[in-house]
């Protein structure tokens, strides 16, 4: 338990810095610099900025600054019209929210469109200057944007492989038990499996998000320049991984109907499926070490030659497919290591046997 304590904690200690750095400043410059007495809606903004989402960072402090103005412009109108209350309030928000989703913002701009007209409804006065309440949010969210970009940027690759690290041994993972669930002939085994990598797609998203926020991070931080060479691994494998995750969940969905069908199941087959979770998972190492993934391809081709031997000792309609989604999730998880797309197929023709045999050439599946 306090294992778990302490990583989450070193995990969230630089957006911590971070934030802390940005209040501070923040407050400091609305203050001290800008002479405002008491400048509460800078470090509000500054925190709220560098609090957004992984990979929105720029359009989530855009859409705080177009909140706040809103819920000000809002707040004073409505007061200087008919004062304060419980309805005022409620009307301000109601009112608030209405603007933000008819000009389409998201969720940061409705919550900091109203919650920034309740402030002004019930924590300041109505001799205030809107504008002024306005230039705090603006020099909060500048702060933390000079912040997170040039005085303490985040480092891009401990964000990619913290976001890849669950994603990809969920994926391994998935497979893994596919793989024992197929071998032990258990369709119960197999659906939990299916359940697992659906389940998976929300770690791809994350990682999909982290990937988006370390292009960000590496294009406006000029300390994280250095870091573009090694980010390519994941930029250009991350949408090849989820092809091939979606084709394997066609893989487990066609097995487990090989199984309800009593179909006959070669032993190669849910070996072939486990060489694909050994690829996958070897993929995450040598992306952790950004090393060349020479392993994960090869147990991968690995994955495509067991399967090509099952097809050829006799499956049925069901384990054909279950072959040939192995063909197609593999060329997917080639092309993520860096392999082209007209290499990745001739490897993949080559390790299933079929390195002279024109497309169109198969042999009929068993029945």
């Amino acid at each position: 338990m306090i294992g778990v304590f302490l990583t989450r904690g070193r995990a969230g200690l630089m957006l911590a810095v971070q934030a802390g750095l940005a209040a501070g400043l923040a407050w400091y410059v609305a203050h001290d610099l800008f002479g405002r007495p008491v400048p509460f809606l800078a470090p509000i903004a500054a925190v709220i900025a560098l609090g957004s989402s992984v990979g929105q960072r720029l359009r989530r402090t855009t859409e705080l600054v177009i909140g706040v103005a809103a819920g000000i412009g809002l707040g004073d109108g409505i007061i200087l019209l008919i004062g304060n209350g419980p309805v005022q309030i409620g009307l301000i928000v109601l009112l608030a929210v209405l603007l933000a989703t008819a000009v389409g913002g998201g969720a940061p701009l409705i919550v900091q469109s109203a919650s920034s007209a309740v402030l002004v409804a019930t924590l300041t006065t109505t001799t205030g200057q809107p504008w002024t309440r306005f230039l705090d949010a603006l020099v909060g969210g500048g702060v933390a944007l000079v912040v997170m970009t040039v005085l303490l940027p985040l480092n891009p690759l401990t964000v990619v492989r913290r976001a890849a690290d669950p994603a990809l041994r969920a994926f391994t993972g998935g497979l893994h038990d596919a793989a024992r669930g197929l071998a032990a002939g258990d369709p119960e085994v197999l659906q939990a499996a299916l359940e697992r990598l659906r389940a998976a797609e929300g770690t791809f998203a994350a990682f999909q998000a982290a990937i988006e926020a370390a292009g960000e991070n590496v294009a406006f931080a000029p300390a994280r320049w250095r870091s573009r060479g090694a980010l390519a691994q994941y930029v250009e494998g991350a949408p090849q991984l989820t092809y091939s995750l979606r084709n394997v969940r066609v893989l487990l969905r066609r097995a487990h109907t090989a199984l309800n069908d009593r179909e006959p199941v070669p032993e190669m087959l849910p070996v072939s499926v486990r060489h694909l979770g050994d690829a996958v998972e070897l993929l995450r190492q040598e992306w952790a070490r950004g090393a060349e993934p020479v392993a994960a391809r090869a147990r991968a081709l690995q994955a495509v030659a067991e399967s090509g031997r099952a097809y050829a000792e006799g499956v049925g309609y069901s384990g054909g497919v279950v072959v040939a989604q192995t063909r197609t999730a593999v060329a997917d998880l080639l092309r993520a290591t860096g392999v082209e797309y007209a290499e990745a197929t001739r490897q993949v023709r080559a390790a299933i046997g079929w390195r002279g045999r024109p497309h169109g050439a198969r042999r009929r599946t068993a029945r």
